[in-house]
């Protein structure tokens, strides 16, 4: 299991141009109050574009700033550190928001859209971090390397995103905080040159990020302060 705050928060800012000099002295929370302020959708999602990773630009376009936002980042923080004792999950901090990780091996047997019973065990403890925390939207991404067809891999992570997504219905998440998306093999996160860089290409993500609940939560405590 891994857990940091991604290295794109700083691409964001640049991209922003909300600070210039100075990012690495901030702790979580400050730069999620840094990174929301004046921040949008389109810059999420052009940062998303260039980082090939709609899951972080999805996060990020989602991002309010100010103090409402550092009150969500200090919320995701704990929430994140409890996924992070997942085995196998990936877990990055990235503005307001949390970005959860597992390659494909993890949850499916190759070219299988099935979870495996190891697999629902982690989605099973990754759905009652969730329900304690229900004042989230909850993106899923499917992904996978480039062996096989364009059409193959693009149908095999569509089923997989899918099949993620109904387990978590199944362990009470409500449908309404629930987003499917797959991409195939068209977002690597690295070169698919070898056998080890595929198998992180073949990965399912999650986008996780505040529903307008907890934005509205989040304003109201900032204004008491």
């Amino acid at each position: 299991m891994k857990f940091f705050y991604s290295k794109l928060v700083t691409v964001f800012i640049v991209s922003a141009g909300l600070i210039a000099t100075g990012c690495g002295n901030l702790n979580k929370t400050q730069k999620g109050v840094i990174i929301g302020a004046g921040a949008g959708g389109a810059v999420g999602a052009g940062v998303g574009k260039a980082a090939g990773n709609t899951a972080l630009g999805a996060i990020i376009g989602a991002a309010v700033g100010g103090a409402t936002g550092g009150i969500i980042g200090r919320k995701m923080d704990k929430q994140a550190e409890e996924m992070a004792k997942i085995p196998g999950a990936e877990v990055k901090r990235v503005g307001e928001g949390i970005n959860v990780t597992f390659e494909s091996g993890v949850l499916f047997a190759v070219d299988q859209s099935t979870l495996n019973g190891d697999a629902q065990t982690k989605i099973k403890d990754l759905a009652t971090i969730l329900n304690k925390n229900p004042e989230t939207y909850i993106l899923i991404e499917g992904h996978t390397d480039n062996s096989g067809s364009n059409s193959h891999n693009m149908a095999l992570s569509e089923r997989r995103s899918k099949a993620v997504s109904e387990f978590l219905k199944n362990q009470s998440i409500a449908t309404s905080r629930l987003k499917t998306a797959w991409y195939g093999e068209t977002q690597p996160k690295v070169a698919n040159d070898t056998e080890s860089n595929k198998a992180q290409n073949r990965r399912v993500e999650f986008a996780i990020y505040a529903n307008e609940k907890l934005v509205e939560q989040a304003k109201a405590e900032a204004g008491n302060q």
